[in-house]
């Protein structure tokens, strides 16, 4: 199984975000990404934890890469304060209790993956001076609020704002960024499992670039 898995949170193959998903990938050298439009799965927990939904095989699947990952990454649009409806449903369907996480005697909450590290990369088309007023909550409810939860220690924020309006030079950017902290997420993940570097050549060819629009 990869060291690290990344789940892509947007409904668009097309869009920046997969691309950032890919470039990460690409880069870390031992990466699967989970596609969440690609999975067959219904995204709405129809009777709360009242009565059990039996888990569909590509959920079955997302929940054994989870276990087994030494790094989580999450890439998702902020829509509406929030993310996109499948990544919500992915984490009411596959982030369960007593599999996931659990709550102590004392009522306190314990994570039961056992993730070393995450990382969120959040799209916002929000310039990033209005963030003092509109705030990023999407960012809090990942991060904290699902992953360290769920028992992941260390969460690191990517935050890319102001898509809608963004040059392509920017974009580049971005793209570069990704592609540097899957290398050195890569580097960190082979030395924990004895997995060998890959030659930068490879990296390159495999992260070639294709048509990105602007739009997270």
């Amino acid at each position: 199984m990869p060291s690290a898995l990344i789940i892509d949170g947007h409904p668009d193959a097309r869009s920046l975000s997969a691309e950032l998903a890919r470039r990460y990938a690409a880069a870390h050298g031992d990466a699967r990404i989970l596609a969440l439009r690609d999975l067959d799965f219904d995204p709405s927990l129809r009777f709360g934890y009242r009565e059990r939904m039996e888990l569909e095989p590509d959920l079955i699947d997302a929940k054994q890469a989870l276990r087994e990952a030494a790094t989580v990454v999450v890439v998702t649009p902020l829509w509406w304060g929030s993310v996109p409806a499948v990544l919500k449903g992915f984490f009411d369907r596959a982030l369960l209790p007593q599999q996931e996480y659990r709550y102590s005697k004392a009522g306190l909450p314990e994570g039961l993956l056992t993730a070393a590290n995450g990382r969120l990369f959040l799209l916002a088309d929000t310039p990033w001076f209005l963030t003092p007023f509109t705030g990023l909550p999407a960012q809090t409810h990942v991060a904290r609020g699902t992953l360290r939860f769920c028992g992941i220690r260390s969460v690191r924020t990517t935050r890319m704002l102001g898509v809608k309006d963004a040059k392509p030079e920017r974009i580049a950017s971005w793209l570069a960024r990704a592609e540097s902290l899957g290398h050195r997420d890569g580097v960190r993940d082979a030395a924990r499992t004895g997995i060998s570097d890959r030659e930068p050549q490879a990296i390159a060819a495999e992260a070639a670039s294709s048509s990105v629009v602007a739009t997270s």
